[in-house]
């Protein structure tokens, strides 16, 4: 049996296209603005570059809008894009102390060096309606940027780096020791480049990862925080904030600043394990584009449990999760469904037919399947 072609099926999928433009161009067209999409929007943004792996706020603006606030099809239109654009280089690999912090805090200690920043959360706030956003205007806004001036009492300049909690215990020897600078840099993998193996090695797992789906990710990295894994986090600390990137300068052959990406960092302490016989914490870490803890926090948590040596539960098999952990991967086989099956539907059911009518019992039907 072949497929059957449907006579009008090319306009039909057309016109499909079209429908979905005119759903989407109903909204007033002062309400879709690129910019105010980037900016009112960000934490979506964000999450739209993360899992597209772009750092691109106006594209993945535009993204959004062009796929009508769907998470996972904005990702799969930015991530299609980046495949057209050339490779120019790699970026030299950055330290995080040197990060300007919009927000820093930390769940291990109450007082750390240069302080507990709270920065722009919601963590504090009841999850109530606010009706006076249905009528929101620029002098309101004003307003709330004077009061905030006001109350918030800056006297002084900022600092320009702030010291590293975690760095604190590793002084003690308290943590497992960082992996050498010369380690990272030649083991680094690319798996936009070549395709990923197991056992992946640890930076093809970080990549992986950082443009792994929010959601996917959170509900793996809850199953091990409740008792499917052995990762219980306390947030040795949470930072964001924009880091400088740098690059090799191709002429002269020396670092040059070619500007700075807002990133969220997380590095979780979990239990006490045993590094060269000495007794140290356990470290995960998560690092990913934009403002997003959530998957920051979720990504050290996965980082750690897949650092079990005799895993137990699925989110401790490396395997399990980085090939189930891609939004775009994911909602593409899921989606495929969608598409004809129709010859493999109908194999299945003249077998069914053929088996029904044979009136086989059901341990040979398993046999027959």
């Amino acid at each position: 049996m072949g497929y059957v072609a449907v006579s009008g099926g090319r306009q039909a999928i057309e016109n499909a296209e079209k429908y979905l433009n005119l759903s989407r161009l109903q909204a007033d067209k002062s309400s879709m603005d690129i910019e105010q999409i980037k900016k009112g929007l960000h934490f979506l943004v964000d999450r739209v570059m993360g899992e597209g792996s772009l750092y691109a706020p106006g594209l993945a603006a535009l993204a959004i809008k062009q796929s009508a606030g769907d998470t996972f099809e904005a990702a799969f239109i930015i991530r299609a894009y980046r495949t057209t654009l050339p490779r120019l280089g790699y970026t030299i690999s950055s330290n995080t102390n040197e990060m300007r912090i919009i927000r820093r805090i930390s769940s291990a200690f109450k007082d750390i060096p240069g302080g507990q920043v709270l920065g722009p959360t919601s963590d504090y706030t009841m999850r109530l309606l606010n009706f006076t956003l249905l009528d929101e205007n620029p002098d309101e806004f004003r307003g709330i940027c004077d009061d905030l001036l006001k109350s918030a009492g800056i006297t002084g300049e900022l600092p320009v780096s702030f010291p590293k909690v975690v760095e604190i215990l590793r002084k003690e020897k308290l943590v497992v020791p960082r992996m050498r600078q010369e380690s990272i840099e030649q083991d680094c993998f690319d798996i936009t480049r070549d395709s990923l193996e197991f056992p992946a090695s640890r930076s093809a797992s970080m990549q992986t990862m950082a443009r792994g789906e929010t959601g996917g990710m959170l509900a793996l990295a809850y199953s091990n925080m409740r008792g499917y894994g052995s990762a219980h986090p306390t947030i040795g600390e949470l930072r964001v904030g924009y880091l400088p990137a740098w690059i090799n300068h191709p002429y002269r052959k020396e670092p040059y600043y070619i500007g700075e990406v807002l990133v969220t960092e997380a590095e979780i302490l979990s239990d006490i394990t045993m590094d060269d016989g000495k007794p140290r914490f356990a470290l995960g870490y998560g690092l990913c584009f934009g403002h997003n803890e959530t998957k920051a926090i979720s990504m050290a948590t996965l980082d750690r449990a897949m650092q079990e040596d005799h895993p137990k539960y699925p989110s401790e098999d490396s395997e399990f999760v980085l090939s189930h952990i891609d939004g775009i991967e994911s909602m593409g086989f899921a989606n495929h469904f969608k598409l004809p099956h129709y010859v493999t539907f109908q194999s299945s059911l003249d077998r069914l037919r053929k088996i029904k009518k044979s009136g086989k019992g059901s341990g040979e039907v398993e046999n027959e399947f």
